[in-house]
């Protein structure tokens, strides 16, 4: 008979025994209490767990209970032990039955991790009939049902707590609404949690206003994240909105799904919000709203965070470390992430060095990420695959051809671990911006993995970095057939077409795109100021100073043809006279934020701009100019590295 038959025939044949309450405790003698606090492992546990049967303290029920709990409850729990202990136990109480089926349901990862092996212990438990489950059986039960995604087995459950009264309670209810939104069944989980929260009394409205003020938190907070990994993130914001109490898991829930759900702003405008309120932020909200930091780049959002942290006695450990880290690479510091991760205390966990490797990488500086590297090696903490990606990119970024090589054959043929497609993709890239097409297009070919539009789209990029337009034209073609609903591919071929001067092919490419309704993403970038982002499209004029931007913008372009400076007009691929073209270089995303950047700041204040998209080489080069002009350091970061530009020149040394 299979579990989900068996459970409604106990649910029908259940009666509470009538020797033994459901709830009964006794006092507890203290004679093994304190052997078992000394206790620091399982193999500590054994000596005391022999002294246990040689003075038959184990027949003691609630010796017995307390010894399992420690094998349950540990560091590490060892399940298979305490299962063995449990089968021994002459009459197991409740608190024992409890123990044993939530040390089941509740562990996570590794191969004790076995929820279904908590229901046949229930089962068993309800079977014997000697010890009736109460209001701290059902939650772990439930908590298995939602591991399994056993929705058809939750509701027999939720069956049995009816019968026996417990549904009121809010600890198993919000264990019921849990179960229903964590097995993706919302409108169950939303009339459970109607009728927990707002359903009192006569249903007067004073009753639901005292119901409302007095709710829940943690029901809540479940449905809040249920409707949230549904993607339904409306649905959320307004239940946070209606509720009548918030804690400071009730913002955790929101800026995590914001940031997770790549609502970045939304996330950082939520922790702003909390800031003003009385809910102090945790570590759980620090690392969930700094990710959304790193994509905007708000560094001096980023370093209140880290001051946060540190003035708080808040630990950064490896997690939190590593996001730290993360957030200044991509918010351009890197000498502070640096910093970070020469603080961190414990350097064993491989995330910590990969960010710091990863964040080396973005910014060009592949010796030191390389370095760094074999720092990693010398401390004995093996390399994840996401390590060589970092390598790989930084290689990437510099030119560095060999060490390139070197380091996949390193990751193959010295680790042993099988390359994904990102590390593929970060090799192609690497030959390709050195000029080597056609190793790179063999690596494609040749690869065991079926190739995805980043990586023909690497080696794309290098075609037309290289001006090899044929094998361009052919890629572009490749990319059109497998993914046709891709802009990339058709702007890159329009480009191709228009670098020719072949017009009716770059009108072929539009129309085409026009009727299948496919939309080149716009040139997009953004600036922080005094903790407000300020973003900037192309020909970008609704910010409020935008007449103060166009005034700076025409002195910037007056300034540089002064300096000698002459437009790339060839990177406006565009059928208009040299005017028009010269004129649509003016306002890219990028210049009208530095030209926003000039006027809102203080002289030699640093300029830190984030793009959506690849610098154009105008704009690299007007870059350099302008901050020799300016007297300003210019740090963009752009869909692929960091520049850093400082009186006239590059850190990428026009490697890119």
């Amino acid at each position: 008979m299979i579990l989900g038959e068996f459970i409604p025939i106990l649910i029908q044949q259940f009666q509470l025994p009538e020797t033994m309450s459901s709830t009964a405790v006794s006092p507890i003698p203290p004679s093994f209490i304190p052997k078992l606090a000394l206790c620091r492992s399982s193999t500590d546990l054994k000596p005391v767990h022999a002294q246990f049967i040689k003075s038959g303290l184990i027949h003691d029920t609630l010796a017995a209970a307390e010894l399992l709990k420690f094998i349950c409850v540990s560091s590490r729990p060892d399940l298979k032990y305490a299962n063995k202990l449990f089968e021994q136990l002459h009459e197991p109480n409740c608190f024992s039955w409890n123990t044993i089926i939530r040390a089941f349901a509740e562990t996570r990862g590794g191969e004790d991790d076995d929820p279904l092996t908590a229901f046949l212990l229930f089962c068993q438990m309800c079977h014997d009939g000697s010890v009736a489950p109460n209001r701290f059986t059902f939650p772990s039960l439930l908590k298995a049902c939602a591991k399994m995604g056993g929705i058809d087995e939750g509701k027999q459950v939720h069956g049995f707590v009816v019968k026996l009264g417990l549904n009121a309670d809010e600890f198993v209810a919000s264990s019921l609404v849990r179960m229903y939104v964590m097995c993706g069944v919302m409108e169950d989980a939303r009339i459970l949690f109607h009728k927990q929260v707002f359903e009192l009394g006569d249903g007067s409205k004073s009753a639901l206003d005292k119901r409302k003020q007095d709710g829940n938190v943690v029901l809540w907070n479940v449905m809040i994240d249920g409707y949230a990994r549904l993607g339904e993130l409306g649905v959320s914001r307004k239940l946070f909105g209606d509720m009548p109490h918030r804690s400071v898991v009730s913002w955790n829930v929101m800026i995590s799904s914001y940031a997770q759900n790549g609502h970045f702003k939304e996330a950082i405008e939520m922790f702003r919000e909390m800031q003003m309120g009385e809910i102090c932020p945790n570590y759980v909200t620090l690392v969930s709203v700094l990710p959304a930091i790193s994509q905007f780049g708000v560094l001096e959002l980023g370093k209140w965070v880290h001051l946060y942290a540190e003035r708080n006695e808040i630990v950064i450990d490896s997690v939190l470390g590593s996001a730290l880290i993360d957030m200044y690479s991509k918010c351009g510091s890197i000498e502070k992430a640096v910093q970070v991760f020469e603080r961190i205390i414990d350097k064993k966990n491989t995330v910590t060095w990969s960010a710091l490797i990863g964040g080396l990488a973005m910014h060009g500086q592949a010796k030191d990420a390389l370095d760094y590297f074999w720092r990693m090696q010398h401390a004995g903490v093996a390399p994840s695959d996401v390590v060589y990606i970092g390598l790989l990119n930084a290689c990437s970024h510099a030119g560095l051809v060999e060490d390139g090589r070197l380091v996949f054959n390193h990751m193959v043929n010295v680790v042993g671990l099988e390359p994904r497609i990102e590390h593929y993709g970060c090799l192609v890239d690497l030959l390709g911006r050195a000029g080597l097409l056609e190793e790179a297009e063999q690596v494609i070919l040749n690869m065991p993995i079926k190739p995805d539009d980043v990586i023909w789209k690497a080696l794309l990029g290098a075609c037309k970095m290289h001006g090899n337009l044929e094998m361009g034209e052919r890629i572009a073609k490749i990319l059109m057939a497998l993914f046709p609903n891709d802009s990339g591919s058709y702007v890159a071929l329009s480009n191709i077409f228009a670098s020719r001067g072949n017009w009716e092919g770059v009108a072929e490419m539009r129309l085409k795109m026009k009727e299948m309704d496919i939309r080149k993403d716009p040139g997009c970038s953004w600036i922080e100021l005094d903790g407000i982002i300020h973003e900037f499209l192309v020909e970008d004029d609704s910010n409020p100073r935008s007449k103060e931007v166009h005034l700076m913008l025409a002195e910037i372009s007056y300034k540089l043809r002064n300096a000698g400076y002459r437009p790339n007009t060839t990177q406006v691929l565009l059928n208009m006279d040299e005017e028009d073209k010269e004129s649509a270089l003016q306002y890219h995303s990028e210049k009208i934020a530095v030209a926003f950047g000039l006027i809102s700041t203080a002289p030699r204040t640093p300029l830190r701009v984030v793009k959506n998209l690849r610098i154009c080489e105008d704009c690299h080069s007007s870059m350099k100019l302008i901050s020799k002009l300016y007297n300003r350091k210019i740090i963009v970061r752009d869909r692929k590295r960091f520049h850093h530009f400082v009186n006239g020149s590059c850190s990428c040394k026009d490697y890119w």
